[in-house]
């Protein structure tokens, strides 16, 4: 039976909880090889596919190469930041909407960011401008947004920035996307923009920081069953099998 990630997406959040953030990458890294094969069961990353379920495949990517910036290895985050390029750019032959390849073109200013690679801004702008072009082409940019390909290239900002703010949602629906969603190539560039003056500073401050959390799941506050044994919170987060501190994403104990 074919592997659909899942499996190795639970060992990399494992890794992240015991703070060994290159086996983190590794297992970040198989997960996307095996999203990106088979996106969901019986389907091709080179067929068109309104939902974008391939972007899982890609999210995967880029947090392995986060995680290997966390562990001090740098070139191996940047191979994988030049090897999610490459496959980002491939992507377009299936994902033929246009806004599709807006958020390609997004994936691919991330995977330059995360890559410590050059041209991020200008990615970034080229991004802005793709969502422009496609803008007439989207009747409700709130439902693009929600797609698992759109969902997915938030994710890794998200999971950064919740890094620093003591897992919380750091970045809301509202900061990632435009006011007004008649405008609909605006109200997505909105993303791109607002990563280009972010993302870059907050990788900066978790590589600094030596810290990158766990992906926020089913949470639950002052549970009564658990308590971290690292820093005695009681709020809990449960990510792909692990059951997690919400505050530090170390594995918590029974009480």
């Amino acid at each position: 039976m074919t592997d659909d990630g899942s499996g190795s997406r639970q060992r990399a959040i494992e890794a992240l909880a015991r703070r060994e953030y290159e086996r983190a990458g590794d297992e970040y890294t198989r997960a996307a090889w095996q999203r990106l094969a088979t996106p969901r069961a019986g389907q091709s990353p080179f067929e068109p596919d309104e939902k974008g379920w391939v972007g899982a495949g890609l999210q995967f990517l880029c947090l392995a190469g986060v995680a290997y910036r966390v562990a001090g290895q740098d070139g191996r985050a940047t191979r994988r930041g030049v090897e999610g390029v490459a496959v980002a750019n491939d992507l377009e032959r299936g994902l033929d909407k246009p806004v599709q390849r807006a958020c390609l073109d997004e994936f691919a200013a991330d995977f330059r960011a995360i890559g410590g690679m050059d041209g991020v801004a200008d990615a970034y702008r080229e991004a802005r401008s793709a969502y422009e072009r496609a803008g007439d082409s989207v009747d409700s940019p709130q439902a693009v947004g929600t797609t698992p390909l759109f969902e997915a290239a938030a994710a890794s900002l998200k999971q950064v920035a919740r890094s620093l703010d003591d897992g919380e949602i750091a970045i809301a629906w509202e900061d990632l996307h435009g006011s007004d969603p008649a405008d609909a190539g605006g109200f997505l560039g909105h993303r791109a923009d607002y990563k280009r003056r972010r993302f870059p500073s907050l990788l900066e401050r978790v590589v600094e920081a030596g810290y990158l959390a766990a992906p926020r799941g089913t949470t639950e506050y002052d549970n009564a069953n658990h308590r971290c044994p690292a820093c005695e919170s009681t709020d809990v987060n449960w990510a792909a099998g692990n059951t997690l501190c919400l505050r530090c994403s170390t594995p918590v104990e029974r009480r």
